[in-house]
This record gives structure tokens, sequence and C-alpha cells, in this order.
């Protein structure tokens, strides 16, 4: 275990283990026969003890004990005296069984319910710990156990932070301290106790500290892993804040119904076709929140009132909390004109999942046109076969460059209040990025280099909001390019953040978005989707980000990648068209995100490698019949289309049972036999074309 060789047992030590088996199977058939005739004599009671010594990880053992407790303290002769020297028989039970294995889950939760019962002295306790961190400085349950016994003697965090201290410099790579130091240092900022009541003057002391040990020893994890705690408490504010909003602040959203708006002078930000009667208002927070309702967020406009309005969260895991929210407003199907003003926060009530309240209102408007349409003065042939192939498109128009930029910069919202507070981290984190070039031209260290990749996309990210740019983004593709070649155990994970910094990068500025921004030919298809497809095809991505830059895409093309996840897509609500074509998505419920997308009227997932793999490894994670996320929704009338059978098809429907899909292509699967497809045009009786043929 953990790296440690086994040994051959010599031939006395496999006498003795037999005899030792021998000797618990005889106690273990006693016990249970005590146990399941409720005998709690003295006699029995010992005898349990015995095979706890033997062996501590009986939890059934351990429960009979509770149970004989429970019993000898409700007899009618029970008096103080009697309650403490059954207590203290059992903590010594306890204590004999943590010196045969003092990694024992249960003698460790044993011991804190016999203290919780109050009849006992925990003064001992800090003693004992000693001993057995003597013995193992690094033992988590022992640290865990000291957590609980520090509580309950009231000991200060102070204190505690000083015997972290100390056992560190003991000890350099001792996890457990450092993660301890870090649940206190978390404790501390929370209740603003005098002395941790800014960060700023906390956190440069712990990374001066946490220095000593990563230039001591670089390749030692347990320093690393609390440099990685620190730089979160860095970058991260306490309080949750708005970062991108659709529509944008200041924008004009115009609403058409069944045709191209080809031509007019309204950007393609916030131009949005629609023949639902309504469109939807998207929030996107920094950090989960929850609490998002007519309340605490209210929408005035002369149109629809505000607490029709239901604001959904929208999370793959059906949790109340979420980083983007959304609540679809009506509006009328005859002409209007109107302003729309948004004000969110300015009723408490919206709290993030770490406790802390949203606590900088903030507003914007939009102006909402609507053109109704006469339907049959305009018509899309269903027979169009809409296609995010190369020669279908031509790059966007300079003439409207500027409705771009204009809208781009108000895509992220600004928060000014954070620019003096955000000055201790430039020179926090200014600082660790010189230290760790400094190290990385002495030793060629992996999780150095991907220390410094984090710092670098930290400090960008601080200062983006501000400077508009990020200024490391090469050097932090470089790094994680060089860790893929350095530890291709890890790819996977180096290749994942390659490709969010790649996205954070075309996303960062006008000039590299409309390098990726594309006008389909066809105005008639457009019509179906908007004007603009933002195409970030063949850029060998395993995963998207930025999400809160693309609030406003209706049309995305991603083919032609490495994606195994699209995970966070769920957040662009306008999307109508979505190509997945030839990626690396491994099964139906890794489209999960794409139940949460109301709009989408083409997709695409052809020649990826669904049905390749027989363990469908994300099947037990996803919202599904099979996990607690679920089942509500489902009713068994729903689960029989025809004659498909729910059993064997349930990730099929489950995934598109609420889609409102045109077009759908998934040729080039293994999956996509013709059975399968039946299967598709029973749950989606909407489908007009499927693989390009269309359907009676």
């Amino acid at each position: 275990m953990h790296g440690r060789p086994r040994k051959a047992p010599e031939p006395e030590d496999e006498a003795a283990s037999s005899a030792k088996a021998q000797k618990l199977r005889a106690l273990q058939t006693q016990f249970f026969s005590f146990h399941h005739n409720k005998i709690y004599t003295k006699e029995a009671v010992e005898l349990s003890a015995k095979l706890l010594e033997i062996n501590p990880e009986s939890y059934t053992a351990w429960n009979y004990r509770k149970l004989a407790v429970e019993h000898h303290l409700n007899l009618p002769d029970c008096n103080p005296d009697s309650i403490k020297s059954v207590l203290d028989d059992e903590l010594r039970v306890v204590e004999n069984a943590l010196r045969q294995n003092f990694k024992s889950y249960g003698a460790w939760h044993h011991r804190k319910w016999v203290l919780s019962k109050g009849h006992s002295s925990i003064d001992n306790e800090l003693r004992l710990l000693d001993k057995f961190q003597k013995a193992d400085s690094r033992n988590f349950h022992a640290w865990n156990y000291r957590r609980f016994v520090a509580e309950s003697m009231k000991r200060s965090e102070q204190d505690e932070l000083k015997y972290t201290e100390d056992m560190i410099y003991t000890n350099f790579s001792n996890y457990s301290a450092w993660h301890n130091r870090s649940v206190l240092l978390s404790a501390l900022f929370e209740k603003k106790v005098e002395g941790f009541l800014l960060k700023e003057k906390v956190l440069p002391e712990e990374y001066e500290f946490i220095h000593q040990a990563i230039f001591t020893d670089p390749d030692d994890q347990s320093g690393w892993f609390y440099h990685l705690w620190l730089l979160d408490q860095t970058v991260t504010t306490d309080s949750p804040l708005l970062a991108s909003s659709w529509p944008v602040h200041g924008s004009d959203v115009l609403l058409v119904g069944d045709r191209s708006y080809n031509g007019s002078a309204f950007s393609p930000f916030s131009a949005l076709h629609s023949d639902s009667g309504s469109f939807p208002i998207v929030l996107y927070f920094n950090q989960p929140v929850g609490g998002v309702n007519s309340s605490t967020v209210t929408v005035e406009c002369r149109f629809n009132k505000n607490e029709d309005l239901l604001w959904k969260p929208l999370s793959a895991s059906n949790s109340q909390t979420a980083r983007v929210w959304v609540a679809h407003l009506k509006v009328p199907s005859s002409d209007l004109h109107s302003t729309v003003e948004v004000s969110v926060g300015h009723s408490k009530g919206i709290i993030s999942t770490r406790g802390f309240e949203y606590n900088q209102p903030s507003m914007f408007s939009f102006k909402v046109h609507v053109q109704p349409m006469e339907r049959d003065s305009f018509q899309v042939s269903v027979a169009e076969s809409f296609s995010l192939r190369e020669e279908n498109f031509k790059v966007y128009g300079t003439q409207s460059e500027e409705s771009i930029i204009d809208s781009f910069d108000q895509l992220i919202i600004k928060n000014g209040h954070e620019t003096t507070a955000s000055n201790w981290r430039f020179e926090a984190l200014a600082k660790e990025i010189e230290c760790f070039r400094e190290l990385l031209s002495l030793v060629d260290c992996k999780i150095g280099k991907l220390t410094l990749a984090r710092l670098l996309k930290a400090y960008d990210a601080i200062s983006y909001p501000f400077a508009n740019k990020l200024v490391h983004s090469e050097e932090v593709l470089e790094l994680y390019s060089d860790l893929m070649k350095l530890d291709p155990t890890h790819y996977q994970f180096y290749k994942d953040e390659h490709s969010i910094v790649l996205i954070q990068k075309v996303t960062s500025s006008e000039e590299s978005l409309l390098q990726h921004c594309f006008q389909y030919k066809d105005s008639v298809s457009s019509a179906i989707c908007g004007p603009i497809c933002l195409r970030l095809n063949n850029l060998l991505l395993s995963r998207v980000g930025a999400f809160e830059k693309l609030l406003w895409v209706q049309m995305l093309d991603l083919s032609h990648n490495e994606l195994q996840s699209i995970e966070g897509l769920e957040a662009m609500q306008l999307l109508t068209c979505l190509s997945l074509r030839n990626n690396k998505l491994r099964s139906l419920t890794a489209l999960e995100p794409l139940r949460k997308l109301k709009s989408l009227r083409i997709l695409d997932i052809s020649y990826n490698q669904i049905g390749d793999h027989s363990i469908d490894t994300t099947r037990y994670v996803c919202s599904s019949p099979l996990s607690h996320s679920v089942g509500s929704e489902l009713n068994r009338d729903e689960t029989m289309i025809s004659n498909v059978a729910f059993i064997n098809n349930w990730e099929a429907f489950f995934i598109f049972k609420d889609f409102n899909l045109n077009q759908l292509d998934i040729v080039g699967n293994t999956i996509a036999d013709e059975k399968f497809k039946s299967v598709l045009v029973k749950i989606m009786p909407k489908l007009k074309q499927l693989d390009g043929k269309l359907l009676d």
C-alpha cells in the first residue's frame, strides 16, 4: 500500500496468521449469538472487547457495544458512578483497539460517540492524541478527531494554528497539518477574528511560510496543495458577483417571428429569432448561487408582471444553486417598442454555496422591439437542409464590425468597486509569479510549471476586466503543452486546461472574436438560426469554457475538435443551431447539458464515439432514472412510446424527450443503426430531417 512492496510471509508468520484467523472465527460465532439474542451481560460485552482488540474494523461489534451501553444506562439502578464506569470502559476498549490499528474508522467514531454523552472528561484526549500523532503525524483520523476535541474544549483556533505550525516545522511533508491549517484559517476568516479580518494581511505571510516547504523539497506534494488553497483564497471573492447577462446593458433586442433580420441595424449580439412568444433573460454569476427569484431580481416592463417570472437554475444536477439562472419574458405578438429594467440583489436573499450574500446590487436595462411577421409572407422550406460546412460560410462583413465591437465591450459586467480591493491580489500574484519563475530556473519541476500556469491564469482573470486583454495566455498555453509531454499520465487534465485557456484567448478581444465570426451565405437558412455563426472548429478542444462571453451566440460550430464533455453549454440559452460533428463524445448522457436548451432546433452529433464503449462511465453521475435527481420527473406511462421499451433506451428517451429539433444528424456513431433511428423518430415526433433525409 502507498508504494510499499509486499514481502513474502515467513512460514512462522503464516502459522501465526492461521491461528489468529481460527481464534477470530470462534469469537465471531459466539459474539453473533450474543448480538442476535440481545444479551448484554458482562461476559458478552467483554467478549466483544476481545473481538475488537483483534479486529478493530468490526463495525457490528462497535454497534453492539453502543446498544450495550444504552442498555446499561437505562437500568433502574443506574447512577452517576455506574455511568462513568461504563463509559470509561468504552474509552479503554477504544484505546486498545487504536493501539492495534490507529486508522480504524469505527474506533475513532465510537470514541466521539462516547464523549458526546457528556459524562467523560475530555482533558486527557489531547495527551492521547499526542501519542498517536508522534507515531504517525500525518494520520488524518487523529487530525479529524483533534478538531472535534478542540471544539469540545472551546480551544481557540489561534492555539490550534500554532500547533499546526509546530507540527509543520517538525515535518514539512505533513499534508494533514497543512490541511488542518487551511480549515482553521477558513474559520478565522469567516468569524472575522481580530488579526484575521483582512486576507491581504494574512495571506502574504502564509505565502512566505509555504515557500520554505516548497523550496526545501520541490518534489513533496504537501506544500503544493496548501499553495493551491492559498491561490484560491487570493483570487476568489467572498461575495458573489454578476459576471455577465443577456441581454447586455444598453442593447436593443430585436425579436422577429418567421423571417430573417438580415440588413437590420441591430447588433447580432442582441438580434433574436423567436417563434415561442418569449425570450430568455440570463444571469451569469462568478460562482454558484441560490435564492434567485422574483423577490431578489425584479424585472420592470409594461408588458409583463415581475411576479409572473419564474427563475430557474441551469444545473445538470438539478441543484437549486447554479452559476447561471434564466427566466423567460413573454412578449405580445403585436408591434412593440419598450424598455426593460432588471435589478439584481436590491433585496437580500441571493447567497453563494459558501454562505456569502450577494451584496453588490446591480441593474441593467435594454430595449425590446417586436416585429410580427405574417406566416405566409415568408416560409422556410422544410426540405431545406441546414449545414455548417465550410463552403456555406463567408467571413463576417467588415461593415458590421462597429456594432459587434460596441456590444462586445458590454458582454462582461465590470464591477468597478473591485479595482481597489484587487490591488493586494495583483501584488500577491505578481510576487508569486516572480518567485516560481525563479524556482523553475533552478529545477525542472512539473508541479512548479502547473503552479506557474495557474498563477498566470489567475493574474489575467483578475486584470482582464480593467485591462481588456490576457497578457499571459501564450505563456500559459505553452506551459500546458510542455506538461502534456512531460507528464503523459495526466495528459487529459492538461489538455482540458489548455482548451479552456485557448477559448478564453479567442473571446478576450473583439479582434480575435471576429476571426471566428462567419456569416451564413444562405439568407433562408439564416432565418432559422440568425446571421452570425461562431466557428470554434478545428481547434483541438477537449473542453469548452468562457461561457459568460458567449451568451449571445445562436449558431455554434464546435466540429472537428476532441470534445469529451460539453459541460457548461447549458448557459447558452439562445443556441438554435449546434454542430458537435467529429468529436469524441462517448455516450448519449454526455449530451445532457443540451436538455436545458429549449431553443435548439438543429443538432449535428455525427461521427462521434457514441456506442463505441460498452460501459458508459457517465450514466450514474448524470441525471437519470438510476440516480436520485430524476426519478420524480418520469412516470411509467411517459416512458413507453409506441413499442419503444424504456428499459432498453432510457438514455435516448431521457436526453431527447424534451427536444424540439427539426434536424438531427447522428450518422457515424456505432449506436446509429436503423433500429435506433426509428426510436429517435418516435421520441421526437416534430423531427423533420434525420441524417439528411426527410421524414414522412
